[in-house]
């Protein structure tokens, strides 16, 4: 691999500019972008209440015209095609894993931590990251302290005096962006051409760094994404069927990415090259989900996202519902965040056609169904109708179906067939029961945002260290 592939630029760029180099006059789009319809946190609330009434609006008046089943039967087979060809796609062969000869001019890695008061795990994943099998002279940790309250601090400062790769930053009171600000913040202090982030309650493999980063051999690849997996699967309902969501998006995942569609961040486990990322601008701290952000200002910049199977990155599922509500419920708003702030790029056609096309079902189907769900209810109680929304809605259940099947199916290589037929089956009738909590998150976070925003800071799960031994193979 050539050391082009991992060309070193340090340039910051502003995070809007940085999606319109090529207009006629960038200073006039700009400033057009940011006054029309794009105001922060306003904006978005002024465009979700339009984006709520459009979706009742729709809904309505395909209950009232006579071809409005024939219409949702036309887009539901258009998106059934596009889902069977995504279903029929071969996914990506990984990578060979760096030889030892390789290694010695492997990229250099940045390894970036941000943590706000994470005693309890902080320690074992900072350990992990110095005993990577990967040369010690060509990658590095920073991890970085956001004014914790608790022993934070003091852990980080006492490994810091055993491993001299891992590098220490202590943001002060006050300091901005919540984990964007944090990166933002150390990034320019980094040396590696390539920057992975992980959350503090994440477990990884010593091989990682050998698996990841063959991945950026080809120059279009701008980022990478390991795959999640639930550390705490046998706690009970939610974390068994949180382990089984985390299998669902990873085959869908690398099917997207097989087809030439939209590759996704997940923030934990997460590399990005940092070429790609001074042409995006960076995280953008005005958001509260800045790897879905990331991953559409990367796309809309041309770039492509890889996708690792093994190994994992593991995290810590939410336990209890209440936790997992709030956890969901600030995924969905940052998922619709992008999608509301970007808009007028996507309308003009910045992505290529297979992208557009993948965006636009993708969206369809996990976010404006749910929500247009409602006032379908509403009209079949209202006028005794037939639910004019069920092609739709029996489309998205076959799609998630099969995909949990085939997604467990993939990463269970150590069972036999019969073993893994029988034990995916099983998840998945749990899982489908499990996903149904989209179907209230969504809505309700939809209604929200068009009156209430959520506040920009940091928000994170609490973690209780919780790690189960040899959950899946390397």
């Amino acid at each position: 691999m050539s050391e082009q592939s991992w060309s070193n630029n340090k340039q910051e760029v502003d995070p809007l500019a940085s999606l319109i180099p090529d207009w006629s006059d960038p200073e006039d789009e700009e400033e057009e972008f940011r006054s029309d319809f794009f105001q922060g946190i306003a904006g978005r609330r002024q465009k979700a209440a339009v984006l709520l009434m459009t979706i009742w609006g729709v809904v309505i008046a395909l209950h009232l015209v006579s071809w409005g089943f024939w219409l949702v039967l036309s887009i539901t087979g258009i998106c059934a095609v596009y889902l069977l060809c995504v279903a029929l796609e071969k996914a990506d062969d990984p990578p060979q894993l760096l030889s030892e000869a390789e290694l010695a001019t492997a990229p250099k890695v940045s390894l970036l931590v941000a943590a706000k008061n994470e005693e309890v795990v902080i320690g074992r994943l900072v350990k992990q990251l110095c005993h990577l099998d990967y040369p010690r002279d060509r990658y590095e940790i920073w991890a970085i302290d956001d004014h914790s309250n608790d022993q934070t601090p003091h852990i980080l400062d006492q490994l810091a005096q055993t491993y001299p790769q891992l590098h220490v930053f202590h943001r002060g009171p006050g300091a901005g962006g919540g984990k964007s600000g944090a990166l933002n913040q150390v990034l320019p202090q980094t040396q590696g051409d390539i920057i992975a982030v992980f959350d503090a309650d994440a477990t990884v493999s010593p091989n990682m760094l050998r698996r990841v980063v063959p991945l950026f051999g080809q120059d279009n690849i701008g980022a990478v994404q390991m795959r999640k997996t639930i550390a705490n699967p046998s706690v009970n309902f939610w974390t068994k069927s949180q382990y089984t969501e985390m299998a669902l998006d990873s085959y869908f995942q690398q099917q997207r990415i097989a087809m030439g569609g939209i590759g996704e961040l997940r923030g934990n486990g997460q590399f990005v090259r940092r070429k790609a990322l001074a042409t995006c601008g960076g995280w953008n701290e005005e958001t509260i989900t800045d790897d879905l952000d990331l991953t559409i200002r990367l796309h809309l910049a041309k770039w492509d996202i890889g996708f690792c199977l093994f190994p994992t990155v593991s995290e810590e599922g939410v336990t209890r519902l209440p936790s997992l509500w709030h956890q969901r419920s600030r995924w969905a708003e940052g998922g619709y965040q992008r999608y509301l702030d970007y808009w007028r790029f996507f309308m003009s056609h910045r992505l290529n056609f297979t992208k557009t096309m993948d965006l636009s079902v993708f969206v369809l189907m996990q976010y404006l169904l749910p929500t247009a769900a409602i006032p379908d209810i509403v009209m079949v109680i209202l006028r005794q109708d037939f639910p004019i929304l069920s092609p739709l809605s029996a489309l998205m259940l076959l799609m998630v179906a099969q995909g949990m099947i085939r997604g467990l199916c993939r990463i269970k290589p150590h069972l036999s067939p019969v073993e893994t037929i029988l034990s995916s089956l099983r998840q998945t009738v749990r899982g489908m029961v499990y996903m149904t909590h989209w179907f209230v998150v969504i809505p309700a976070t939809t209604a929200r945002m068009a009156v209430r925003p959520k506040r920009l800071k940091w928000v994170k799960t609490v973690h209780q260290g919780t790690v189960e031994e040899g959950l899946e193979a390397s």
